[in-house]
């Protein structure tokens, strides 16, 4: 009976910790919920504070991730170059990415819910990366050439995939995203000489 009750409480627990804050809410649905949400910037000293956030899961059934992911993608499609995006981007502190798939036919966008690399290949890719909410910075990193990913759909449904090259870097980007990493503060280099070079970088902007 106590390791139900026990059980009980940490799925209300996790439950709790999905749902949507009131002023989250309120972000995701402010203005015309048809257009994009602003692009945060680390030159703004609180928007960089939301950047530096570690993010939450979010629960994908909720409406209002269903318009906080389209809202998203709008921000991404009025950028110059942008090739990925993570909610804390626009204000939210939430596991929700978008990223487009230079791995499928048709280089699609595509939404990934509470996303979460569980294997990275040793091999790493050497390349330039630039960031939508940084302004004018570019550097180079290394980044695992393959990666295992997990991730939820709007349905709730738990998607794995394996995935690699240049692809596999704007998953790895986005994802350092929700635990409030920025490629600018990234002070020291895991160097190895196992990697190569990327010739899969087809652009600058992540």
């Amino acid at each position: 009976m106590k390791k139900l009750s026990l059980l009980l409480i940490l799925y209300v627990g996790f439950i709790h910790a999905q749902k949507l804050t009131a002023d989250e809410v309120k972000l995701i649905n402010q203005g015309d919920i048809n257009t994009a949400l602003p692009i945060y910037q680390t030159t703004d000293e609180n928007q960089h504070k939301t950047l530096l956030s570690f993010s939450a899961e979010i629960d994908p059934l909720d409406k209002n991730t269903a318009v906080l992911i389209e809202r998203m993608k709008k921000s991404l499609m009025s950028t110059d170059g942008g090739v990925g995006i993570a909610a804390p981007q626009v204000g939210i502190n939430r596991k929700v990415i978008w990223v487009q798939r230079f791995d499928k036919p048709g280089e699609p966008l595509e939404y990934f819910i509470n996303p979460l690399i569980t294997w990275k290949s040793e091999i790493q890719n050497f390349g330039p990366e630039g960031d939508l909410s940084i302004p004018e910075f570019r550097d180079q990193f290394y980044r695992s050439q393959v990666i295992q990913l997990e991730y939820v759909d709007l349905k709730g449904q738990k998607h794995s995939e394996i995935v690699e090259g240049f692809t596999a870097v704007i998953f790895q980007h986005e994802i350092d995203h929700l635990s409030g990493i920025l490629i600018s503060d990234k002070k020291e280099r895991e160097f190895n000489d196992r990697y190569e070079k990327v010739d899969a970088f087809r652009k600058m902007m992540l």
